[in-house]
């Protein structure tokens, strides 16, 4: 088991998420159950299955976890081409968050590897 807590791709996803709340609330209020409801919950869907996948006893049910929130973070990623070309996002805040979620998706791959790999 691991302490997630502790780990960087969780602190990151859950800064990510607070960053994605944040941007979601300067949408319009017609997409709060909607692209917002569905933003929000695949942001957070990322640090919550690398919680999640942190309590399972094996590397390889922690891996499916992190799988899974990669999932996530590329649902996410179709979520803000969908919200910048309804333009609630500029172009630089757009790619601000492109590369926030690439790095992410780095980080927790990278991390899922050197997990197969102890295995």
């Amino acid at each position: 088991m691991h302490n997630f807590k502790k780990l960087n791709i969780w602190q990151n996803s859950v800064n990510f998420v607070t960053e994605i709340y944040r941007l979601t609330r300067t949408f319009p209020a017609k997409e709060r159950f909607g692209l917002i409801s569905q933003m929000e919950r695949s942001a957070l869907s990322i640090p919550a299955n690398i919680a999640e996948g942190s309590a399972k006893t094996s590397n390889k049910d922690f891996a499916r976890f992190l799988e899974i929130s990669i999932g996530s973070s590329f649902e996410l990623e179709t979520e803000l081409i969908v919200a910048k070309n309804l333009g609630y996002l500029d172009d630089e805040k757009y790619l601000y968050f492109q590369n926030k979620i690439s790095e992410l998706q780095k980080m927790i791959n990278g991390f899922k590897n050197k997990l197969q790999q102890v295995s």
